[in-house]
């Protein structure tokens, strides 16, 4: 099954919306914690942070897909990630820190509705 036809299946669109929002924080965080590793010693926090949300979010993605039972506890903690290294990245101006701290509070809230 194409993995468009998969996400067609779920019939929860607020779940969908999480997913998508996972998917897309995993992938600006894998973009960001490489970008900073060129910019100086200064960044390790952003980019442990950064790689922290890229697994855990990636990782609650997966659990909602299978529709795992333990996804809401992950989602509660993939949220508190987000905020976290959103919080983090606000404070750089690099482009891809910024566009971190902008993703990553949709992601944060999609997570905490699916914990709920």
């Amino acid at each position: 099954m194409a993995l468009q036809q998969l996400r067609n299946a779920h019939s929860d669109d607020q779940m969908q919306e999480c997913i998508d929002n996972c998917l897309e924080a995993a992938q600006v965080c894998e973009w960001c914690a490489d970008a900073c590793a060129g910019e100086g010693e200064d960044m390790a926090r952003c980019i442990r942070l950064c790689r922290d949300v890229a697994d855990i979010a990636s990782l609650h993605a997966r659990f909602m897909a299978r529709n795992s039972g333990y996804h809401g506890e992950l989602g509660e903690i993939c949220a508190d990630l987000c905020e976290e290294c959103a919080e983090e990245c606000k404070q750089h101006d690099h482009d891809h820190c910024q566009a971190c701290a902008e993703i990553l509070p949709k992601c944060a809230e999609s997570c905490r509705e699916m914990a709920a």
